[in-house]
């Protein structure tokens, strides 16, 4: 076992304490003591509930946290041990929680002419809750800003600089936002009804952190118009990584998976054709694991998990994976769950939702 998988593992459990300790089943604590990372995903249960599920690296459920809905995306502050999971689209409600169980989760709802699009990042501090919004009777996404420290109050809010707003993240200093803008219009009166797939609107984004001011949009080449931005993650050396869903012809192999990083242009990964056709066009979550160098993207419809070499872009391995949901970095390689209730080698008999976050 590694030394940093020991210290991920032994840190949550000297941060959890003994009452936490104490109220885990005989199992999920012989699990916890022996994994190597933790994890949270969102879950639905074979009674039709839903929660988020605290799981060991080797998927064996330690906790539960119930839910109201359904979740999608989830963020995790390292600095306070906080984590939160979004509604998924178009849903109004977020919610923060602490999985060692060290405070009562704390419920946000979305203004009224606001939804969250799934996805949301804190600061490198703690101290703030970036959310991706949409602002849909204007069609624009919006960054939702929200105070860590009172109660997580949503005090301002930025322009994403772009519609279709989907998944964000910060960059390790804090100072830029990194967007990806979907480009397709949605309103919550037609559901999750894609409304202009004919004139899309893709694009990157990367905004100061303090005053939301765009520094730089990257657009999706012409031809690439109905390729959908949809998630991201960032390297040890501050590229963004971004993972796509083709919204074009079937029969197209367009590129799936790229990088950039201020001052740099979109640079796009070529994958084996096999690769790319196995992707099935659609990449559902994409995850960067720093110490390794390398990046795990999964697709549900292709039933794929990629490991790519994030030096050279070259592909490190493949596993056939039947709805594979979440990526997530491990100790070694990726985590990698399934909708049909797979997490690594074990099955639980609950559907996995589409992301996974670790908690360290």
């Amino acid at each position: 076992m590694r030394r940093s998988a020991l210290i991920d593992r032994r840190s949550f459990i000297k941060a959890a304490g003994a009452l936490f300790l104490a109220s885990l089943s005989p199992r999920a604590l012989f699990a916890l003591e022996r994994s190597d990372a933790v994890f949270a995903s969102g879950f639905r249960a074979p009674d039709g509930t839903f929660g988020i599920g605290l799981v060991a690296e080797d998927g064996t459920f330690i906790d539960r946290i119930d839910l109201p809905d359904r979740i999608h995306g989830l963020g995790h502050s390292p600095a306070t041990g906080l984590s939160v999971a979004f509604a998924r689209r178009p849903g109004t409600f977020a919610v923060v929680f602490d999985a060692r169980r060290r405070s009562e989760p704390i419920v946000i709802a979305a203004p009224a002419d606001r939804h969250f699009f799934g996805h949301g990042h804190f600061s490198p501090d703690g101290r703030l809750l970036y959310a991706s919004e949409n602002d849909f009777d204007a069609n624009r996404g919006m960054i939702g800003i929200y105070d860590a420290a009172d109660g997580f109050r949503r005090i301002g809010e930025f322009e994403a600089h772009g519609i279709g707003t989907h998944d964000m993240t910060v960059s390790d200093d804090g100072r830029l936002l990194i967007i990806a803008n979907g480009g397709i219009e949605t309103h919550p009166d037609f559901g999750r009804t894609k409304l202009n797939l004919d004139r899309m609107e893709p694009s990157l984004v990367i905004a100061n952190a303090a005053t939301g001011a765009l520094i730089e949009k990257h657009v999706m080449p012409r031809e690439l118009s109905q390729l959908s931005t949809r998630h991201l993650d960032v390297d040890r050396d501050g590229r963004a990584w971004f993972a796509c869903q083709y919204e074009g012809s079937r029969n197209d192999t367009p590129p799936l998976v790229g990088h950039f990083a201020r001052g740099e242009a979109l640079s796009f990964v070529s994958l084996p054709e096999p690769v790319t056709k196995g992707l099935a066009n659609y990449v559902g979550a994409i995850a960067v694991n720093r110490r390794d160098g390398l990046v795990g993207i999964a697709s549900p419809k292709g039933g794929l998990a990629v490991t790519i070499d994030g030096r050279t872009g070259a592909v490190v391995s493949t596993a056939p994976v039947v709805d594979a949901a979440g990526i997530a970095p491990a100790a070694s390689g990726f985590a990698v769950s399934s909708y049909d209730g797979h997490f690594g080698a074990n099955r639980s008999p609950v559907a996995w939702d589409q992301h996974i976050v670790r908690l360290s």
